[in-house]
């Protein structure tokens, strides 16, 4: 049964997608790409004249313009686009440095330059709010809603014993930086967000179904509004145990705000799919295995010196 409601859900949070306005924007979107593409690929000069280029450079525009023309044609073909949208936002990234550089020199009219990267932050908060969108799915409580799900092959009982005590989930939630238990119901947790800040929040337990569901919400003044659950499902074929995770928030600064947390690898799709694959680890091999560029930062040797 549990399964069964999952999968249902999923397919209305498709079918509201589907249905609601950011796909509408994201062929638009597509249609702007093709057309900025293809005036980049066949007029560089003149394009590159109208921003306020005094000097000509048909090489970097073609390329600019047969990324943008990719970028909307992946928007106008796929089902739900969401990756082409946010290889948008990469590609706008791009572009702001680039006339950062181009503002910055006296040989170019750089009030046309102004002008024009005026325009394009314009268009990059459109397209950061759209991938952001087509990214969540529509939340019960009117927030950004994400699911992710993983096979683990150890029982549900053990399973929920762990993740009920709320102090050992740091130990694979790498966003988090503490949690502390006040009561049988109640507990206080810390959070990394971008750009080396940190959020808090206490949070309340709602449902508790010993080995099968734990959901919680975060309670009223904290920093991030959120709510949350996960299901212990008995997976097909005796293959242990199925984990759901179900997490819903109100990002501080809206969905804006998410999207440029993206930008920072701190979006909770990003952060939730790590965190259940370091879960399975901690439960299967009794550690979070870590990779040799996770703990070295920067070029290093292949094996250390003797």
């Amino acid at each position: 049964m549990d399964r069964r409601y999952l999968r249902q859900r999923e397919q209305r949070w498709q079918q509201k997608a589907k249905d609601s306005g950011e796909e509408r924007i994201a062929t638009g979107l597509g249609w702007f790409s093709i057309g900025l593409g293809l005036a980049e690929v066949l007029a560089p000069r003149g394009l590159a004249r109208l921003i306020g280029l005094r000097k000509d450079h048909p090489i970097l525009l073609r390329v600019m313009g047969v990324r943008e023309i990719l970028s909307g044609v992946g928007i106008l073909t796929e089902r739900r686009p969401a990756g082409w949208v946010w290889s948008r936002v990469a590609g706008d990234a791009m572009d702001l440095s680039l006339l950062g550089v181009a503002l910055a020199s006296s040989d170019n009219d750089r009030g046309r330059v102004a002008l024009v990267t005026a325009s394009v932050l314009g268009v990059t908060a459109l397209d950061m709010y759209d991938a952001q969108k087509l990214s969540a799915k529509p939340g019960m409580h009117g927030g950004l809603a994400y699911a992710q799900a993983i096979t683990i092959r150890r029982p549900a009982e053990e399973l929920y014993r762990y993740w009920r005590d709320f102090g050992k989930l740091p130990q694979f939630m790498e966003h988090l930086e503490s949690v502390q238990v006040l009561d049988e119901r109640r507990s206080h947790w810390v959070a990394k967000a971008p750009a080396g800040t940190s959020v808090e929040w206490d949070a309340e337990i709602t449902e508790d179904r010993p080995n099968e569901l734990i959901s919680w919400r975060s309670v009223e003044g904290s920093d991030v509004e959120n709510f949350g659950s996960v299901r212990f499902v008995r997976a097909p074929g005796d293959r242990g145990t199925e984990v759901w995770v179900e997490v819903e928030y109100n990002p501080p600064a809206g969905a804006l705000g998410a999207a440029i947390a993206k930008l920072f690898g701190e979006a909770p799709e990003q952060q939730i799919k790590g965190d259940l694959f370091r879960f399975k680890q901690v439960m299967e091999t009794g550690e979070v295995v870590k990779s040799d560029s996770s703990i070295h930062r920067g070029p290093h040797p292949a094996q250390p010196p003797e």
